[in-house]
């Protein structure tokens, strides 16, 4: 069961790559779209029978993969809990994306090549949760990264695309050069890349951590220094591929690619890939305080950030994508507070609330001739009601709309208020500054969701008379995953609150997330005072009658606020400056290198010196050999006189000798 699981999408690849010319577009959407829901399936049976029936964790031998060495690696299936919950969460999504796809991207004629990049991402991103050992986890990280750049930048003949793929590769490539250096550090000091290896010794390790770890770039380190700077470049790999700050810049122009991609990527796989692996290396993040502080700090700037700049984009893509951003900063806010579970728990409820999102975004800009900008909608209401509602869901489920101290809510009124609450019971330095900055962001939150709905829906239609003809709901090959990952976004919460951070935590768990003896944060964080509870609730109904007044009953003073305040509108509206910064310290320094490099060194020096330099000096050469060929006879007849005097003058000479 475990090999179809991840197996069949990388055969739907296969097929719909190679052979999608052969059999058409519709059979290559329908064998991927088959595949992906098979697994899916039967993911879920893998998540009763090992989550919620307790059975004991285990490993599926695949292959050998390395073995040089002490290093001996092999490809095996590492089944856990938190493994079947990462499998229910991409199979699921990946699953209902494959089948909206099939509406979506009705009219594009590269249809088969499209399907197999979304089986080539999901297979990878299998390869990745179901990993066993660290060097198995980074070949999938790696082909994640692959699959993302080539269906970020699908539509390759528009330049914005090929340049959102490239930087999200480039990105993505410094976080990753953090993670390898994780990795061999890890290596060198426990001798395996083997997780239960890892595990098992990085305790006895800790305990003895004034012992001499290795050196590295010219510094001794302890133990536990040591697995302070593992645990910071495992996480550096995590800050790339989850987009923390400050290398989160790939994530808003990663929406130049296809809508089924942006939820695909964005919702619940690849950026929730640096949370699972915070979570999978738990046992030695929790040897590490100074680590966690550093998780919760990145964590509750980017959740701030990330909601500020949400605050002002017009791009209905890319208000859905810093909302994204700012949600898997509670995720490592719940990460740096030792709080694993509801790290897991939030990935796992945002995956339904958040794909809905982005699919019943693409819903909007399907309905409306392809815009995406939402001062050009309005007054949709009415004419696509499904889409609104599904959208309203995944509001409220983004939101967090609940009953603080109950449990009526949707699943994000669970997942995040959990974050938020360990946050404050957190035995950190940083918790209350974690915990007021969440709060903030939900404030913010809520203002630029319930805005989305307004601008969207509501008010008097802003797009051409032309548009609101043509407005139409979508085909029900599209409005069906909606649907589904509705009722996820209203009862996963509710549902799997217990198991995840309740009262079922050890038999749901079985060891599968590590917490430290003096850990008991899953203790605390129910014995919060009310306030804390009601604090999420209060920030989202201010958040609302905010968006409320601005963008239903005065309408035009959102304008008016801009102009009074021009200065931090551009500066939120720009991100922070983000993007103009790194061009200025990177961009710009690496191209006037590289052309310095390329004229300069290449040109003048190794070629002017070189072969160019060679061949011009020969050419001068033969330049002044041809110009003694006149082709004039008195020319010639008076070389040879003078050479007949020479040759008489030689003899003469010699002769005297």
């Amino acid at each position: 069961m475990y090999h179809a699981i991840v197996f069949l999408p990388l055969l739907g690849f296969l097929i719909a790559g190679l052979g999608g010319r052969a059999i058409g577009a519709k059979a290559s959407e329908y064998v991927t779209s088959g595949f992906l829901v098979i697994s899916a399936l039967l993911s879920w049976v893998a998540f009763v029978q090992v989550g919620l029936g307790g059975a004991e964790p285990f490993t599926v031998p695949v292959l050998r993969f390395i073995q040089s060495g002490s290093l001996d690696v092999a490809w095996a299936l590492r089944i856990d809990t938190l493994t079947v919950v990462m499998l229910i969460v991409v199979n699921t999504v990946s699953a209902l994306v494959h089948i909206y796809s099939i509406g979506y991207m009705h009219h594009d004629p590269h249809r088969p090549r499209f399907f197999a990049y979304l089986s080539l991402f999901t297979f990878a991103m299998l390869m990745l949760v179901t990993s066993d050992n660290l060097i198995q986890m980074f070949f999938g990280w790696e082909g994640v990264g692959l699959a993302s750049y080539l269906l970020i930048g699908f539509w390759y003949k528009k330049p914005s695309a090929n340049a959102a793929a490239m930087k999200a590769f480039v990105v993505n490539r410094v976080g990753d050069f953090g993670f390898l250096i994780g990795i061999f550090s890890l290596f060198a000091l426990v001798g395996s890349a083997n997780f239960d290896t890892i595990f098992v010794s990085i305790e006895a390790i800790a305990q003895n951590g004034d012992a001499e770890a290795f050196s590295f770039l010219g510094w001794s380190l302890t133990n536990s220094s040591a697995i302070t700077m593992i645990c910071l470049f495992l996480f550096m790999g995590a800050m790339g591929k989850s987009a923390q700050v400050p290398l989160h810049t790939w994530l808003p122009d990663a929406m130049e690619g296809p809508t089924p991609v942006s939820a695909l990527i964005h919702a619940a796989t690849m950026v929730t890939a640096g949370v699972f692996l915070a979570a999978r290396m738990s046992p030695v993040f929790e040897f590490s305080q100074t680590a966690l502080i550093f998780v919760m700090l990145i964590g509750a700037i980017t959740a701030f950030f990330a909601a500020t700049v949400g605050l002002v984009q017009n791009d209905i893509k890319r208000v859905i994508a810093y909302s994204t951003c700012s949600q898997l900063g509670y995720m490592f806010v719940a990460i740096g507070s030792g709080f694993y579970a509801a790290a897991i728990f939030h990935l796992f409820t945002h995956a339904f609330f958040k794909a809905l999102l982005f699919l019943g975004s693409g819903s909007v800009i399907h309905a409306v001739s392809d815009e995406q900008d939402m001062r050009k909608m309005g007054g949709l209401k009415n004419l696509i009601p499904r889409t609104y509602w599904m959208m309203i869901i995944g509001t409220i489920a983004l939101t967090g709309v609940g009953i603080p101290a109950t449990m009526i809510g949707t699943a994000g009124f669970f997942s995040k208020d959990a974050i938020v609450e360990g946050a404050f019971a957190a035995h950190s330095p940083l918790a209350g500054f974690a915990f007021t900055m969440l709060v903030i962001a939900a404030v913010f939150t809520s203002f630029y969701s319930w805005r989305l709905i307004f601008m969207t829906f509501h008010g008097t239609p802003r797009a051409t008379a032309d548009v609101m003809h043509h407005v139409h709901e979508s085909p029900p090959v599209m409005l069906v995953p909606l649907y589904i990952l509705a009722v996820g976004a209203l009862f996963a919460g509710v549902v799997f609150y217990d198991s995840f951070v309740g009262y079922s935590y050890d038999a749901f768990w079985q060891g599968a997330i590590f917490m430290a003896e003096d850990n008991h944060i899953l203790h605390d964080f129910h014995e919060v005072p009310f306030w804390v509870k009601a604090s999420p609730f209060a920030a989202m109904i201010i958040g609302f009658l905010t968006a409320y007044e601005f963008y239903i009953r005065s309408p035009e003073r959102p304008a008016r606020l801009a102009a009074q305040h021009r200065g931090l509108y551009q500066f939120l509206l720009n991100k922070w400056y983000f993007d103009e910064l790194y061009d200025f310290l990177f961009v710009r320094p690496a191209m006037r290198l590289g052309r310095f490099l390329w004229k300069t060194g290449d040109g003048k020096v190794i070629d002017g010196m070189g072969p160019d330099g060679i061949s011009a000096r020969v050419v001068d050469v033969t330049n002044r050999v041809v110009k003694l060929q006149t082709g004039y006879l008195y020319h010639y007849a008076f070389a040879m006189l003078i050479g007949v005097a020479a040759l008489v003058t030689w003899m003469m000479l010699g002769g005297s000798n």
